[in-house]
């Protein structure tokens, strides 16, 4: 890995690289997703396709840098999400960096929709977070909550991100790592709760398929470029939004 901004030069080891990403003290919500040349996504569905040995670095370096884990319940799905648990190359990593070797997943559902036997419920070291509103069908909150999924109520006809994030802060969870997909990624910019933006740009032309926003924006979110890594012509950007 070569850092182009700022100060150039080489990024060697775990280590280093952790510290270029790493943040102060305090609350951050940053976002992570991977796109190709034309702004794909996915590729078959999957953002897998457009990774790269050092993407897949970089992604587990912000997750052991992160307080939580923040995702959509139909990006965990289609992603098969699993736990971060203390034996997967996340968790030594976490440990690697004195960090605890396990941080919760959030899921993001208006609707509650994760299942009680959901790898991510039936699997997790830690309890799994359900961040979902008062709208959400009672019967499925409680037998989350039965299954051992520490269910967060934020919003009545909706998730209200702004107090999901002081409740996962509540919690201890200050520094979250928000794994999109594009709708809660266009929600959290929509309720100005978006700190910084790690896109890794793919060197890929793809075509068709879903963007990084599903929609326009009320107003466009301007970004300032702080860091600018590389490495296999992929391009590692870090944006802080404003």
């Amino acid at each position: 890995m070569h850092r182009l901004l700022p100060d150039p030069g080489p990024l060697d080891g775990d280590t280093e690289l952790a510290g270029a990403y790493r943040l102060p003290a305090g609350r951050h919500l940053r976002v992570n997703f991977v796109a190709s040349l034309d702004g794909a996504i996915s590729v078959d569905g999957r953002s897998g396709g457009l990774g790269s040995p050092g993407d897949r670095r970089v992604f587990q370096t912000l997750r052991a840098l992160s307080d939580a884990v923040l995702v959509g319940a139909g990006t965990a799905a289609a992603e098969g999400y699993r736990p971060v648990l203390p034996d997967s190359a996340v968790g030594r990593l976490r440990s690697v960096l004195g960090r605890p070797p396990v941080a919760p997943v959030a899921v993001v559902s208006r609707r509650a929709s994760l299942s009680p036997v959901d790898q991510l419920v039936t699997d997790a070291v830690v309890p799994t977070l359900l961040v979902t509103c008062a709208a959400a069908d009672p019967d499925q909150r409680a037998a989350l909550a039965a299954a051992g999924v520490v269910v967060l109520v934020c919003g009545d006809d909706d998730v209200d991100l702004p107090t999901a994030l002081d409740a996962l802060a509540e919690r201890g969870h200050e520094q979250v790592l928000c794994e999109g997909g594009p709708a809660l990624f266009a929600a959290a910019l929509a309720a100005g709760v978006v700190d910084e933006l790690d896109l890794s740009i793919a060197p890929l032309l793809v075509g068709g398929g879903a963007g990084l926003l599903p929609a326009v924006l009320p107003s466009p979110a301007g970004g300032e470029l702080v860091q600018l890594l590389t490495e296999d012509d992929v391009l590692f950007t870090r944006w802080a939004l404003r």
